[in-house]
């Protein structure tokens, strides 16, 4: 036994020798956000807080970086990153092996509950918002197929509608696509499609853990359907959507930047208010930042950045909204609230410096900005257009604030519903605010 200890000595030293050095910040969870937004963050962050010889070191695991740089006394700072699913992530940061999570749809009250003794983490300062996706339901680019609503969509992936015929296509069976379990892209379509309507993913369904590979198989297979997050749509063909009695709705920049179509989400970055990491705290700001959102847009998601643009007019539209429409440009957020409360929600809280912003550097503070707010329907029509305006109200309360002279309120109560009212995800999506400037 004695003769063998120095053998087993030397194995544990030389094991501790080639062990991977202890990251500086450790993010674990969304492969949406991981697999490439994620590291091109840190390594934007990195350079801006003065590193150099910025590069990526190649692991063994599939879907896991290492970003090293070197800071200006020589010393190497290393971010790893793994993106194997949402709640990876969250999982992680209980067992105390990640000190950010990045995530593709918001936590759980499972999720928060288990992890309160690291402070409440839908709190302004743990939640943030980094970015807007949007999932696009996918066929085959020579798929005649061009739109399809929600509840289609849920009898399709839940194997109820199965072959292309029963939509009033060609190509017989459908073969559908979908990401795996772990995956936030997964939980936010079954959460924005299958759950809300009582359906379960077919178990005769595909399942991938990378986007990319689910792209590409559905562009390959004309009998193929999927969902993806917004930049992963590429060579295959996306469908509008339709929820409720809202318009038909292609993924596009616009209407996934103000949250209004059907399938849109936010990204998230959950850092614990209790976390006295730097590196983490750099990131969240860099991100929330110009040159941040700049890098969020680069990489095929929809940036934050506040952009006004024309609307074009529809006959769903009421008629003073139509005279809106010919004078004004809409910005490119909505506000909406929290659930159950007249409170802005964190992403709409920073929304509001956002639009300030904007306002202050256009010169449109004093009255060249018109609030327009909508809600669900309600028993009594005159009650959905009073609580619409005073949503409206609210916001104007936060603006003026600032010193923004608002040039009038509108409410339009339950017109121009942009989701099905029949659940709380969608009553909670009509409940939104928008901004037009003169």
């Amino acid at each position: 036994m004695l003769r063998l200890m120095p053998l087993f000595l030397l194995f544990v030293m030389t094991h501790l020798a080639c062990a991977a050095p202890v990251a500086d910040l450790r993010i674990q969870g969304s492969n949406t956000i991981g697999a490439s937004l994620g590291p091109a963050l840190v390594a934007a962050m990195l350079a801006e807080q003065g590193l150099h010889d910025i590069h990526s070191v190649p692991t063994t695991a599939p879907n896991e970086h290492n970003i090293i740089g070197t800071n200006a006394q020589g010393q190497q700072i290393r971010v790893a990153v793994s993106a194997h699913g949402s709640g990876t992530g969250f999982s992680a940061l209980k067992a105390g092996e990640a000190d950010l999570v990045a995530a593709s749809r918001s936590i759980t009250d499972h999720e928060l509950v288990q992890l309160d003794p690291l402070g409440d983490l839908k709190s302004p300062d743990a939640e943030h918002v980094i970015a807007i996706d949007g999932l696009a339901i996918i066929v085959h680019p020579d798929n005649p197929l061009n739109q399809l609503n929600t509840e289609q969509v849920a009898q399709i992936f839940s194997g109820q509608l199965s072959t292309w015929e029963a939509l009033g296509g060609v190509g017989g069976p459908i073969r559908v696509y979908a990401r795996d379990d772990r995956s936030g892209t997964y939980d936010t379509f079954n959460q924005l499609v299958l759950s809300r309507t009582g359906h379960r993913l077919s178990p005769q369904s595909q399942r991938f853990e990378s986007s990319k590979q689910l792209s590409e198989a559905v562009s390959h297979d004309p009998q193929a359907i999927g969902f993806i997050g917004l930049p992963y749509i590429r060579e295959a063909k996306a469908l509008a959507l339709v929820d409720g009695a809202s318009q038909p709705m292609l993924p596009l920049n616009s209407l996934i930047a103000s949250e209004d179509y059907p399938l849109s989400r936010r990204l998230y970055f959950y850092l614990p208010p209790s976390s006295n990491n730097p590196w983490a705290k750099a990131l969240i700001n860099f991100t929330q930042g110009a040159h941040g959102q700049a890098i969020v847009s680069q990489h095929g998601f929809v940036a934050q950045t506040v952009l006004a643009s024309r609307v074009l007019p529809g006959p769903h539209m009421p008629e003073d909204y139509l005279t809106l429409t010919q004078q004004a440009e809409r910005l490119s957020v909505n506000f909406r609230f929290d659930e159950g409360s007249a409170s802005l929600d964190n992403k709409a809280r920073q929304d509001l410096l956002r639009v300030v912003a904007y306002l202050n550097a256009s010169d449109k503070l004093n009255k060249h900005v018109t609030l327009v707010g909508f809600g669900d329907a309600k028993d009594n029509p005159e009650r959905a257009e009073l609580l619409s305006k005073l949503r409206a109200m609210a916001v104007r309360r936060e603006l003026v604030k600032s010193g923004v002279v608002l040039r009038e309120i509108r409410g339009y109560g339950a017109h121009m519903p942009v989701a099905a009212n029949t659940e709380d995800e969608g009553r909670l999506k009509n409940r939104r605010v928008e901004v037009w400037v003169y």
